[in-house]
């Protein structure tokens, strides 16, 4: 019973982030988008570039130009994924197609940047449900595996291809503001899928390890792993012998208060701080995708 519950309540959730995902997308592009002649990168940003030096219509367009995609994405992925996809992208153009979205505002300022943010929103919310709406990542990741690239730089080079053709056929000032317009949809996207607050690990030596390890356990509720390590070269020359080292994954508005605990256990202990790109298990409360 409990396990059919959960189940249920998981496909409530993914439900209602595709709707939301497609919602938002199609809103973006009718609203703020299309009217005004900016574009997006990736599937979209073709589809909308097509929409405004043709007379295609943009509901066709935003299904064409995703077929390749959606193709790979039944390699690359899942069949749950690919028709997941199919039914966000087809609604989509539905949307795009029949709703008479009005116009927000003529303002190029605010079209870039809420044009994208709400693009970015749809984006976000249809992968959070499992699902895309754009699938030039899924390109990205069939391409990485066969170049020796990130699936990040594949995608800045397809969207590089994409706004130079927009220079050529919009004009430099349109492509500059559709240049905005991805970059806060990127952006918003991060922030979808991996939360506002930003990870960090932490590697901490000191002598006072013990103490430091209590106070980050007890006062910050925080899990810490003690790596055995052997000590080299340093500031005091070479010291050969056994050391502990302590691991740990925090928040960037808890790295403070880290600092201050080593300060007042051992000012001389050594931390090296390095970005965590997502974390997951442990004792971090992460949102469920």
């Amino acid at each position: 019973m409990g396990s059919s519950l959960s189940d249920w309540k998981k496909r409530l959730a993914e439900f209602l982030w595709l709707s939301m995902g497609v919602f938002f997308g199609a809103w973006s592009l009718q609203g703020f988008l299309l009217p005004n002649s900016f574009i997006d990168g990736g599937a979209t940003g073709i589809a909308l570039l097509i929409a405004e030096t043709t007379s295609l219509d943009l509901s066709y367009l935003i299904l064409l130009t995703n077929v390749p995609f959606v193709i790979l994405g039944y390699i690359q992925m899942s069949r749950t994924f690919v028709i997941k996809t199919v039914i966000c992208v087809v609604i989509m153009s539905m949307l795009v197609a029949i709703v008479n979205f009005p116009v927000v505002t003529n303002d190029k300022l605010l079209i870039s940047v809420f044009g994208g943010f709400f693009l970015g929103l749809g984006i976000g919310f249809s992968m959070r449900g499992g699902a895309v709406i754009d699938g030039t990542e899924i390109l990205a990741l069939y391409m990485s595996r066969r170049l020796n690239l990130s699936i990040g730089d594949i995608v800045l080079f397809l969207n590089a291809i994409i706004f130079v053709f927009a220079i050529w056929l919009l004009g430099v000032e349109a492509a500059l503001y559709s240049m905005l317009t991805y970059f806060i949809a990127s952006k918003t996207v991060d922030i979808i899928i991996q939360g506002v607050e930003e990870y960090l690990g932490l590697m901490i030596i000191s002598a006072n390890y013990e103490g430091i390890k209590s106070r980050i356990k007890d006062e910050m509720n925080t899990g810490v792993t003690i790596l055995n390590g052997e000590d080299g070269f340093g500031s005091k020359g070479e010291n050969p012998g056994q050391i502990k080292v302590l691991y740990s994954v925090i928040t960037r508005l808890e790295l403070l208060k880290i600092r201050r605990i080593m300060e007042e256990e051992d000012p001389e202990a050594f931390l090296v701080v390095q970005g965590v790109r997502d974390v997951k298990g442990g004792m971090l409360k992460r949102k469920r995708i």
